[in-house]
């Protein structure tokens, strides 16, 4: 009987073929995972921000008369919405612009942790989105997303969403005290 070099001992043992496949295909995975939870985190964030400026023109365009205290009420409630994330970096305005003579100008504007518009600022509005004579409620977000790990995203990540939404009752919202 003869016995077996090394290398042919060791090229024909195949013991060790998994440990092997895991070590080469472990740190992969992990890398894939971790990117995945991070990028799924910064969506959810972005998708919230976005459910904030919808839920704050709906609820300005379903009033008739809205007042300052009413508008900081509404933009409470878009800090909810963002709930998990921190409420801070969250901005919000929201604006009443009318069209006149082809051009969209600025009726009232409120913000918060954002500058209000000034009143009769130009705005520009997506093409045929208004005619002369008729209001619309634009409301404005934006979020500083700062990702917890910093692995993929390792800088601060600015999300924005812009909603419009004609008044629903009336022709033209109205703020008192904006």
């Amino acid at each position: 009987m003869r016995r077996k070099g090394l290398i042919s001992r060791l090229t024909g043992d195949e013991g060790g073929v998994s440990a092997v496949e895991f070590a080469l295909i472990a740190p992969v995975m992990i890398v894939f995972y971790f990117g995945m939870a991070e990028f799924c985190q910064g969506y959810m964030a972005q998708k919230r921000m976005g459910h904030v400026s919808a839920m704050v023109a709906d609820l300005v365009a379903q009033e008739e008369t809205v007042t300052t205290a009413t508008l900081d009420d509404i933009f409470q409630i878009g800090g909810l919405i963002m709930k998990p994330f921190p409420t801070a970096a969250l901005k919000q305005r929201v604006n009443s612009v009318t069209q006149t003579s082809g051009v969209a100008r600025v009726v009232w504007s409120r913000g918060h942790n954002m500058t209000p518009r000034p009143v009769n600022e130009v705005i520009a509005l997506p093409e045929g989105l208004i005619s002369n004579g008729e209001s619309i409620i634009v409301s404005e977000a934006t979020y500083d997303y700062d990702s917890p790990v910093d692995y993929l995203m390792p800088t601060v990540t600015r999300f924005s969403h812009t909603y419009y939404l004609r008044p629903r009752t009336v022709d033209n919202v109205a703020c008192t005290g904006c």
